[in-house]
């Protein structure tokens, strides 16, 4: 059994090419150095003289050229020094210009001042301006006040004279009452005592004589009043006395004065210090009750 080879079979041709190749670089390197080597080879140079046997005139020299002048060199142009620095000189105003010049400036001024002013004038108006108008709303407002006021006070006059005059009114009814209980009471005692008029009037229910004579006896003995030796006289003074239901007296009115001021006071005093006041035999007290006393009947 033949073997089998591995190796990838030779392509034909192959020792061909090599052969070719090799014989291509020889030739090329052989005309390279063939070219270098002619390329650095010297020249050969021959000088020959030619001689002319016949004696010929020799021909004149030529003249001899003479030589171009020489180029004149330029000068050096002189360097120019830089210029002076240029000074401005101060303008000088003209006198005339330079004064209206102030003179407009002056004026400027002057009219930033008077509007300062102006402004600051306008500023103080317009403070004033307010300041009238706070005060004047103030004095609105205190004037309504008052005015609310005085209708107030006016309405409490008013009713206070209602009042008053109400009051009046009744003070006088009660005077009218009281005095014509006090008439009745004169003529109940007049008529019961034989018209002496000096003992308490009651003005009870029935009008009791013993109550009378009860209440009169207590306030003569709480009389205190020393009597002048020189008085003129018996004079009385009578008292309208209001009762309370509990006895106690509610208010006391001088009818008819003595004369004697003392002696009214004294009488007075002994009406008040003589309450409360007894009920009477109905069992009430009665609601006033008239008073006539006089000094020497103590």
């Amino acid at each position: 059994m033949a073997e089998v080879s591995n190796r990838p079979p030779q392509p034909r041709g192959a020792w061909r090419s090599l052969a070719l190749a090799l014989i291509m670089h020889i030739a090329l390197f052989a005309f390279l150095w063939i070219g270098v080597r002619w390329q650095n080879d010297t020249p050969l140079v021959v000088e020959a003289e030619i001689w002319d046997p016949q004696i010929k005139e020799a021909a004149p020299l030529p003249e001899p050229v003479p030589p171009p002048p020489p180029t004149p060199v330029p000068a050096p142009e002189p360097v120019k020094p830089p210029p002076p620095p240029k000074i401005e000189e101060p303008v000088v105003a003209k006198p005339d210009i330079a004064l209206e010049k102030e003179k407009e400036k002056k004026r400027k001024e002057q009219e930033q001042k008077d509007l300062a002013k102006a402004k600051e004038k306008e500023q103080e108006l317009e403070k004033q301006r307010k300041k009238l108008a706070d005060q004047q709303q103030k004095d609105k407002e205190q004037k309504l006040e008052k005015q609310k006021a005085d209708e107030a006070a006016k309405k409490k006059e008013d009713a206070d004279k209602l009042a008053d005059d109400k009051r009046r009114k009744q003070t006088e009814a009660d005077k009218k009452a009281a005095e014509k209980r006090r008439q009745d009471d004169l003529k109940l005692m007049h008529s019961q005592f034989g018209g002496t008029g000096d003992a308490p009037k009651s003005q009870g229910p029935r009008g009791n004589p013993a109550y009378a004579s009860k209440v009169g006896a207590r306030i003569k003995a709480n009389t205190v009043f020393n009597v002048p030796a020189d008085l003129a006289g018996n004079p009385a003074v009578e008292y309208d006395v209001q009762l309370l239901p509990d006895g106690s007296v509610s208010g006391i009115r001088l009818t008819k004065p003595s004369g004697v001021p003392g002696f009214d006071d004294a009488v007075k005093a002994a009406i008040m210090k003589s309450a409360p006041y007894p009920k009477d035999v109905d069992g009430t007290v009665p609601g006033s009750f008239s008073l006539s006393h006089k000094p020497k009947d103590q």
